[in-house]
């Protein structure tokens, strides 16, 4: 195995855990809300009374917060190894598998783990595994 140094960013990655972290701990503080995106996302499809002002400036956030990120640090565009159907496969399985698992990484692996939930610790497994086995598959089988 090899470290991709070029792309190898621990500092910023961890600023961005810890940030992750802060803002889950303090909405749950203040809101007693879980920051899981799918269900924030979610939340805007089936609105609930005074729900949907906090979910559409969550979710404006997550689009605004690298536009503010690029003007302060210069940044390139990730490179995506396939085309538009592979991405579009690709985020219709995500989907699928947040609905399966009733949640998403931010949800079970942040936010259930740290509230020891064994529905989150068996849900943020399979999502490791199933990405451990997806790298293994593509990079060392198919090519």
């Amino acid at each position: 195995m090899s470290i991709d140094w070029q792309h190898f960013t621990p500092w910023t990655s961890l600023g961005g855990g810890i940030l992750i972290g802060i803002a889950a701990g303090l909405l749950i503080i203040i809101s007693n809300k879980i920051l899981g995106v799918s269900g924030i996302l979610g939340g805007l499809f089936k609105p609930r009374p005074g729900g949907a002002g906090w979910r559409l400036l969550f979710i404006l956030g997550l689009f605004l917060a690298p536009l503010a990120w690029r003007s302060l640090a210069a940044m390139q565009a990730p490179p995506i190894g396939t085309n538009s159907a592979g991405l579009a496969i690709a985020g219709l399985l995500v989907g699928f598998g947040t609905r399966l698992g009733s949640g998403c990484t931010s949800g079970h692996g942040v936010c259930g783990l740290s509230r020891l939930s064994p529905r989150s610790l068996v849900a943020t497994a399979s999502f490791m595994l199933a990405g451990f086995i997806t790298v293994f598959v593509t990079r060392h089988i198919i090519g």
